[in-house]
This record gives C-alpha cells, structure tokens and sequence, in this order.
C-alpha cells in the first residue's frame, strides 16, 4: 500500500503491525507522535497491547526490561535527554540479554537545552550494548522496526535494538512510503518465542542479578560476542525482507563509490545532501562518493575499509561532537577500521549539524573540494574541524 506518512507515523504504523505485547511510553519531543499515534491503535482495539503509561524514561525502559525478562515483546520511543535518563537501564537491558525495540528520535543533548536534530543521543549509549541502527528516509524507519525484533531477537545475537531516524528532519517530514500487507508483516516478524524466560516453571531463573567478579567477565565476553554475530544476523534478515518488499540493505550504502577518489562518510537525512553534491561534482569530472552508515554498531570496520580503500581523501561527518580533542565518534571507529591498510587515503573529520544547523548542498561541496585541495597538497590540515560555525564578529 502507497501512502503519505510522517517518520514517526511510519514507525507507530509498524509497531501496530508488529503488535508487540507491551508498550513502556513516556513523552518527549519530537518523539512523542509515535506513542499518540500507537494509543489511538491501542483505544481503537487494533493491536493488543499492553500500553503502560510511566512517569519518566527510566521506568518506560525498566517496563520494557520486565516484560521481556517476563517472555513479551516489547517497544518504547524516545529522544535525547529521555534516552539519558535510560541511561542505567540501556545497560541493564543489554547485559540482561533481553531484546527490546527503542525507536530514537534523534534530538540534541542538552545542555544548552535544544530540540532540534542531530546524534549526540544515541551517540552517547553507543557502547551500551545496543544495536544500533541509523534511517535515513521515512520508507527506511519504517523498515528498520519491522527487521528489529528479527535482529535482536535471535537466539545467537538476543540483544536490544535501537533504531534511530533523525528528529524533525524525518520523524515530522511527510514522505511518500510503501507499506507492507498486515498478514505479510505478521508472516515475516512472526511471534516472540524466547528459550528462557521468567514465567517458564520448566526452567527458573533470575534475570539481573548481582555477577561477582569470577563471572563478571565472562559474562560481557558473551554480549560482545553476540554483537560481533549481530552483523551477519542484519544481512540475513536484510536478505529476508528484500523478499518481501523488493527494498534492499546492507551495513551501508555505498553511492558512486566503485571508481570514486573522494569520499564522504556520514549517517543519517544528511546522506541525501551529501549525494546531490556529490552528482552534481560528477559532472564536472570529480569522482566524488558517498558511503551513508546504516549500522553503526556492530560497526562494520572491514567491509567500510574495503569500501573506501581506493580513494584518495575521505572526510567523515560526524553529527555528534565527541569532545575527544581528536573527533567525532564516527571519525574515531572510521580511522580505526582504515588503520591496517597498507595505503589509507587521507582522513579528517569535519563535525556538522550540532543543535539542528543546517547542512546544505554548497557545504558538502566544500568539503569534497577540501578533499581535493588535500590529495593535490598532501596536507590534510586541520584533522578535526566544525563546518559552518561562526566565529566573534560574524553574525551569518
């Protein structure tokens, strides 16, 4: 079925689709359309699910921890300081192994305090344990929920999910999007059916509980192994669901990149801007491409370095500042992925987009004629720059 839907529409369509058994919901801007719009399923008698409304993001994520650990799917929604606010229980949910669904609207972190788009959310939880898996379009949030719960929860993965879409930008934008029949949804997601879980009589257990030191260890060895089982569980259930829909994804999107010289790595909306620079460079013979990250945890080190290991400058643009001194957090894992090449191409960082600045077709040209100036030069300059920021005086 072709329709107009907003991002977060798209999304509350998929979750009634799914029907997961519970919803933990907590508003928050500009997240909070998705569980308006799934309540309305809910009091329509549509889905039949148990929408449990909480006082804040920190008990949304410890009902949704509950009712796995308890054997139900379950789903929640948030944005930038609601995800913060999960922030004990992003990781007590992934140690746990339990696989629940977090659709992040991706907003500024404060302080100071904003609302508008870019990464420093879900950037911050990178390394709780979450997968992490980024939309560019609202066709693609749509598509990321529905492959979610295949992803997490697989018996050698059983890991949470984040999926993530970038605030206004795509959660409030109308697209046109294909959705899929109810009965092909319900065919391919299927039904939670977890090994263990704490109403199963045959098999008691505790989930969460203290892990002294001789196990500690072990213990989180097995949630980084499943990670690293995460990335061929995505291409398996990408495989899956381009049989049903005719929409294909991988761990990233390569544009124009088999003869390309200049490369911009990037997540997220701004792909498209990165692209139509890049096009319109292409017809002025620049051999200009665009790697847009769909996966960024597992981060998928080795098929980005074979990806980008015959250009000559990359330039990766981080939508979140890492306040490292050296970078971005999407710089750091690129640079380290390109590290064991024998002939890296030149690498710098140009951080992007903070607190919703806009990013638009003339910048990202200037930064592929960056790349240019630093393959004739050999001198990258500045490694870690902030595009477009004013400086004292500057009023534009």
């Amino acid at each position: 079925m072709n329709t107009c839907l907003s991002g977060n529409e798209a999304v509350a369509y998929a979750m009634k689709q799914v029907d997961p058994d519970v919803f933990g919901a907590f508003p928050i801007t500009p997240s909070t359309d998705i569980p308006e719009c799934f309540s309305q399923y809910v009091a329509d008698g549509t889905v039949h699910t148990e929408f449990v409304t909480v006082e804040s993001e920190h008990s949304s994520m410890s009902v949704c921890l509950a009712a796995e650990a308890a054997g139900a799917r379950s789903v929640c929604a948030t944005s930038s300081c609601g995800l913060a606010l999960m922030y004990e229980m992003l990781y007590v949910t992934a140690s746990s192994r339990q696989p629940v669904t977090l659709v992040c609207v991706n907003r500024a972190l404060s302080g100071p305090i904003n609302i508008n788009n870019d990464h420093s959310d879900s950037m911050g939880a990178r390394d709780s344990g979450w997968v992490q898996i980024y939309a560019e379009t609202n066709q693609e949030a749509y598509d990321n929920f529905l492959m979610a719960p295949l992803i997490g929860e697989d018996k050698n993965v059983r890991l949470p999910v984040m999926t993530c879409m970038d605030g206004f930008i795509t959660s409030h934008a109308v697209e046109n999007i294909e959705l899929l029949d109810d009965d092909v949804v319900k065919a391919c997601v299927g039904e939670y059916e977890p090994e263990n879980y704490l109403l199963k009589k045959e098999n008691p257990l505790a989930v969460g509980p203290y892990d002294v030191t001789q196990y500690y260890m072990e213990h989180k060895v097995l949630e980084a192994e499943a990670m690293q089982n995460a990335t061929a569980r995505i291409l398996e259930v990408a495989a899956q669901f381009e049989k049903v829909s005719g929409r294909h994804y991988g761990l990233f999107d390569a544009y124009r990149m088999d003869d390309a010289e200049f490369a911009i790595v990037v997540i997220g909306s701004s792909a498209g801007t990165a692209r139509a620079a890049a096009d319109e460079l292409r017809e002025q013979g620049v051999r200009a491409g665009v790697v847009k990250l769909r996966v960024f945890r597992p981060f998928p080190a080795q098929e980005l370095a074979e990806v980008l290991k015959k250009t000559k400058a990359v330039a990766v643009l981080d939508k979140s500042e890492g306040f490292s001194g050296n970078g971005g957090p999407v710089f750091a894992e690129t640079r380290s992925a390109l590290y064991d090449l024998p002939n890296r191409p030149q690498l710098v960082d140009v951080v992007f987009g903070l607190g919703g600045r806009d990013f638009r077709i003339e910048d990202a040209a200037a930064v592929f004629a960056r790349l240019q100036t630093i393959a004739e030069t050999g001198e990258t300059g500045p490694v870690y720059s902030h595009l477009g920021v004013r400086r004292k005086g500057e009023t534009k």
